[in-house]
């Protein structure tokens, strides 16, 4: 991903957290955080150490990131998103990941109908 479409920043993960919407599922925590202005969509990975070793995460937080370039199209622009994952997702593989996402994003209405 490029630097501009990344969340690096912990003032605008706390900004997301406190002024932004959840929506959530099993796997996953989504907030999404309203950005004016902005005409892209600005993805923040968070993979607690309770999920395991760091090649665990790691794998985790690819599988995210290629699941999300993937449903580009699809996600609404103009918005912040910090994807929080949960201990699930250390069994899963690259395909159950991008389902989930693809759920838990439809649930929050986030992703266009094709």
């Amino acid at each position: 991903m490029k630097k501009e479409f990344r969340i690096k920043k912990n003032k605008e993960f706390q900004e997301a957290f406190q002024k932004g919407h959840s929506f959530a599922n099993r796997q996953f925590v989504i907030y999404s955080l309203k950005k004016e202005g902005q005409d892209f969509f600005r993805i923040g990975l968070s993979v607690s150490k309770k999920i395991g070793n760091a090649v665990t995460r790691n794998r985790i937080k690819r599988y995210v990131r290629q699941s999300i370039l993937e449903l580009y199209d699809q996600v609404s622009q103009g918005n912040d998103y910090v994807i929080i994952a949960r201990k699930p997702t250390a069994e899963m593989d690259f395909f159950e990941v991008k389902k989930s996402l693809t759920h838990v994003l439809k649930v929050g209405k986030v992703l266009k109908k094709n």
